[in-house]
């Protein structure tokens, strides 16, 4: 690389344009467009008798009314099983519009079009749909005991069943481990169900024409790419007749990666139909009831260790709460129970997970997908062997550690990439030690006596974690540089506030030495790069990034051999600058990349005078070659791709220190510390980003966000009102540090990001309001209510130690 913008903390580009309202998001667009609105299930779980639209006929500005038996037949199918894989034995997913059941509140029903929102709703309102009530099934235990299915050709309501281990060095299986190992520990850990919160909710504004017989959709995705491929399959459409855009979109952490939703089919369907625009965008009481959650997990651990703390055996049984749909697969249980070993060596190791269906809102990957349900069994096990022994909790860790000299490691499971679960770099010691630096964690007892001696209740806890990240199959990139000099750089994943327009464009202005300036970056486009997979489990530096390194790199040698032509130079002798292709040794001997741009396109017509260099009498070219020679293009530019032999394995550590109101139960982070290692940092400042807000999401899973629902299926919280997030005021300063072990398995040796600060937060702060109260906490999130009540019951333990 010729210039150090790869590794500076460049502010992000796109920043201005947002943030002084110049963004585009998708309700933004098509402001003549007709409105798209749905009747939605009261119940969690009815059969539908009838639906009477006849009162809503005559609502002024009516479009039209659909129900299931509207469809046509591509449509009326269930959508898409998007991640099949053989332990899920009964997948299911809904229909666009609910055929003869509904399984969950929300669930769609009829969809109304009118001329606007406001008169959607109305003729909504008017619809009767009868319906014959059906006892629901809550809760992951009732589900998986209940004589009651949620779909009647299920049984047990199991989707899906799945057993991985792996056997000790000796031989021995996790049973025998455990029963023969010095110690041994019982227990169970809950994660209770909670969701993401966008900015935006979801949203579809579609246009047809009919001339053309052609599609354009926009859609707040996380995966443009395949909701065009959707699209196109269940609407009978030709590929390239399809065109997805995301937009600007106003978060997404997972969410937004499930596809298609009813929606993007239905709302394109309609517009094909009525040949008009139509647009729908999602309201937040949509949002809770009808798109996804996650997290909901019993989760529960035997494990046999020695004198030391060395773990010998350990086994974990979960049952994992994927409610009444299985669109996305068993991904998220998948993750837990692989990424659960962390940065670890288990003696032998046996997971066993159960995917239950419930009559609740189906559960995708949400931020962190799964992990932090896997690093809060995981580092509650290492606290509970640590308080067995009495022994420090960051001593039992170190003794559990895989050594730097260890990697690759294979820790023998098969990862959600469906490949093996191997580690490629890392360095967990080191982490730990600049940990318990930045925390002041050997210094910490003297401040928590102190602390006592005032009457105080602090206490404070740590967290380990490893994340699969860069999973494929593939990314790609394409690179171009136009006869102005500049750089325009796309990519087919798409941005939710990552600052991909930054790092893309550093990656760019590195490989090709250019001025960062000269870069632009469009991601999320189907008309710019049309084969792409999404931007969701911390993948899109790793794979777009490399792609786009890739392709630059082609463009690179171009610009090289073009230029050493016009230099009368040897390509290796060759260097490019500021946007100038130079002569090693001679700085006076040079040719702008944007000549070079010309250079590359041999042209019949002169446009204006750059164009006239490079036409057929201006003596550029050779005559014993053709202007364009076998095997080239015109132009300068590019394309690439990037396909991993398997995920990147980026890890960290936290630390917390907390205080527990004595009378209230309140529960205030004092001081929050990270040490990250994501091997080489494209651009740190946005590193930190991703951190802090991942913490923050974090502390709002840790301490407030839960999915309340009661028997009958009815979300009782769905609103703002009652779901609790943190604001500022409860986030504490974050202090990080930054561990740098590069990947051997990419070209720029990065790792992914994006969920780190999201990931151990919650075992992190039991860990410290454990150690603050002398009580056991099992189950996250805890509220102060959760503690006062744990206070009272403090005899009654649920550990079992034998």
């Amino acid at each position: 690389m010729t210039t150090k913008l790869f590794g500076e903390p460049v502010r992000r580009r796109e920043d201005p344009r947002l943030l002084t309202g110049q963004g585009r998001y998708l309700d933004d667009l098509g402001g003549d467009a007709l409105a798209a609105a749905f009747v939605r299930s009261p119940h969690a779980h009815a059969r539908i008798r009838d639906i009477d639209v006849s009162a809503a006929i005559d609502v002024d500005g009516l479009v039209a009314i659909y129900t299931w038996e509207d469809l046509p037949a591509l449509l009326a199918q269930p959508l898409p099983l998007l991640i099949p894989h053989p332990a899920l034995t009964h997948g299911r997913t809904a229909h666009p519009l609910a055929r003869d059941l509904v399984r969950h509140v929300g669930e769609p029903v009829v969809m109304v079009v009118a001329r606007d929102r406001y008169l959607a709703e109305d003729a909504c309102a008017l619809i009767r749909v009868d319906y014959e009530i059906l006892k629901p099934v809550v809760g992951v235990e009732e589900a998986a005991q209940s004589a009651q299915l949620v779909h009647g050709d299920v049984p047990g309501n199991v989707g899906a069943h799945l057993v991985q281990e792996v056997p000790s060095a000796a031989g021995l299986g996790a049973r025998e481990a455990i029963e023969t190992a010095p110690h041994t520990l019982a227990f169970r850990l809950d994660i209770e169900r909670s969701a993401s919160m966008p900015l935006e909710g979801r949203g579809v504004y579609a246009r047809w024409d009919a001339d053309d017989r052609s599609l354009r959709v926009y859609t707040s995705t996380q995966t443009s790419t395949s909701v065009r491929m959707a699209i196109a399959a269940k609407l009978g459409l030709p590929l390239p007749k399809v065109e997805v855009i995301a937009p600007d979109v106003g978060g997404g952490f997972g969410v937004k990666i499930v596809h298609p939703w009813p929606e993007e089919v239905l709302v394109p369907w309609a517009a094909i139909l009525l040949d008009r625009e139509v647009k729908w965008a999602e309201d937040r009481r949509e949002h809770f009831v009808s798109s996804a959650h996650e997290r909901a997990q019993v989760q529960s651990v035997r494990v046999g260790f020695d004198d030391d703390g060395r773990v010998l055996g350990l086994e974990v049984n979960i049952l994992h709460d994927h409610g009444a749909y299985t669109p996305y697969g068993i991904i998220v249980p998948i993750i837990t129970s692989t990424q659960l070993l962390g940065p670890y060596k288990i003696g032998a190791y046996r997971v066993e997970f159960s995917s239950i269906y419930t009559n609740t809102v189906q559960v995708t990957p949400y931020r962190g997908a799964g992990r932090p349900q896997a690093v809060f069994c995981m580092e509650r096990t290492m606290d509970h062997i640590a308080a067995h022994l009495g022994a420090d909790r960051t001593a039992v860790r170190e003794v559990n550690f895989i050594r730097p000299d260890e990697f690759p490691y294979d820790q023998g499971l098969i990862f959600q990439d469906g490949r093996p679960l191997i580690y490629d770099s890392g360095d967990y010691p080191e982490s730990l030690r600049m940990l318990k630096e930045l925390i002041g964690w050997d210094s910490f007892p003297e401040a928590k006596a102190q602390a006592a001696a005032e009457g105080r209740r602090i206490g404070i806890g740590i967290g380990c974690y490893v994340e699969g990240t860069g999973v494929g199959p593939y990314e790609g990139g394409h690179v171009q540089i136009t006869s102005d000099g500049r750089v325009h750089v796309s990519t087919g994943l798409t941005s939710q506030g990552q600052g991909h327009e930054t790092v893309f464009a550093q990656i760019a202005a590195a490989e090709l030495g250019v001025p960062l300036e000269r870069v632009s970056v469009v991601t999320g486009d189907t008309r710019r790069f049309g084969y792409a997979v999404g931007t969701f489990a911390s993948r899109a530096a790793v794979m777009s990034g490399n792609a786009i390194a890739l392709a630059c790199r082609k463009v690179r040698e171009k610009a090289l051999r073009i230029a050493a032509d016009a230099l009368e130079a040897a390509p290796g002798d060759l260097e490019i600058v500021d946007g100038e292709v130079r002569v090693l040794g001679a700085p006076g001997s040079s040719i702008p990349l944007a000549t070079v741009a010309v250079l590359s396109n041999p042209l019949r017509y002169a446009f204006d005078e750059e164009a006239a260099r490079a036409t057929q009498f201006a003596g550029t070219s050779a005559f014993d070659r053709p202007p364009v020679e076998e095997g080239q293009e015109p132009g300068l530019e590019g394309r690439d791709y990037y396909s991993p032999l398997r995920s990147t394995f980026a890890s960290g550590m936290h630390a917390a220190i907390v205080e527990t109101d004595p009378l209230t139960a309140e529960i205030r982070i004092l001081r929050y510390a990270v040490v990250h290692d994501c091997g080489n940092l494209i651009n740190p400042m946005i590193v930190e980003g991703q951190i802090h807000g991942g913490v923050a999401q974090g502390v709002g899973g840790a301490l407030y966000e839960r999915m309340v629902y009661d028997e009958h299926g009815q979300l009782l919280n769905a609103s703002f009102m009652d779901f609790l997030m943190p604001y500022a005021t409860e986030i504490p300063r974050v202090e990080t540090a930054h561990l740098q072990t590069p990947s051997p398995l990419n070209p720029l040796g990065i790792k992914g990001a994006g969920e780190a600060g999201v990931i151990p937060v919650s075992a992190v702060i039991a860990s410290a309001i454990e150690d603050a109260e002398g009580i056991g906490i099992d189950r996250m999130p805890i509220s102060p209510s959760d503690l006062f009540d744990l206070r009272r019951a403090s005899t009654g333990r649920s550990t079992s130690e034998t």
